[in-house]
């Protein structure tokens, strides 16, 4: 099976194409069935009318949650700081940037972008940490880099959600390299 070139989804029809919807449905404890719920909600009530920033704030409140946290790439830090000032109207905002701590990156033998002078590494279980001791209700990354954004993922205690994903050739839309001939073209000659 291979949802990706499924030509009929009868899924959405209700077919079980697996055989395991009784197995699936056990693994939704009471707190995923209330993000679930919550998340129909706002797709139900909203849907084509309300951007993603929007929906991360209707969504929060219909969780009750009280702390947001937003861990960003210091690339997007005017971006951060536009979206903590909207955020901060809704929720107390606590945001931590990649570089937290200010650590090296010959600390763990790192490559670097320029050789001639030092880095700082980017630090996503620092700020996972960080908000972790805030003990935030949710966490929202703002284009941190690949691999860092699992890190900080994995290292969360609250549900994590990506409002950005970096992608600086694009603008940060990484589906325009889709939506356009030229990037389609180019990444299947890569194959």
């Amino acid at each position: 099976m291979n949802c990706a070139v499924c030509p009929e989804k009868e899924c959405r029809n209700g077919k079980d194409c697996l055989k395991l919807a009784e197995e699936m449905k056990e693994l939704y404890g009471e707190r995923e069935i209330s993000l679930i719920k919550t998340a129909a909600s706002v797709e139900a009530e909203y849907y084509m009318k309300k951007t993603r920033i929007e929906e991360i704030i209707l969504f929060g409140e219909k969780m009750g949650y009280k702390k947001i946290g937003l861990a960003f790439c210091i690339g997007l830090e005017k971006e951060s700081r536009e979206i903590y000032s909207i955020f901060k109207e809704h929720f107390k905002v606590y945001s931590t940037c990649c570089k937290v701590c200010g650590i090296d990156k010959t600390e763990f033998d790192l490559d670097k972008i320029d050789k001639t002078r030092d880095e700082t590494m980017c630090n996503p279980i620092g700020q996972a940490s960080f908000l972790n001791k805030k003990k935030t209700d949710l966490n929202i990354i703002i284009g941190l880099c690949i691999g860092h954004d699992i890190l900080f993922t994995e290292h969360s205690e609250a549900p994590v959600t990506t409002l950005a994903v970096k992608d600086r050739v694009l603008a940060h839309n990484p589906l325009g390299a889709i939506y356009s001939n030229y990037y389609r073209n180019k990444l299947n000659k890569s194959k």
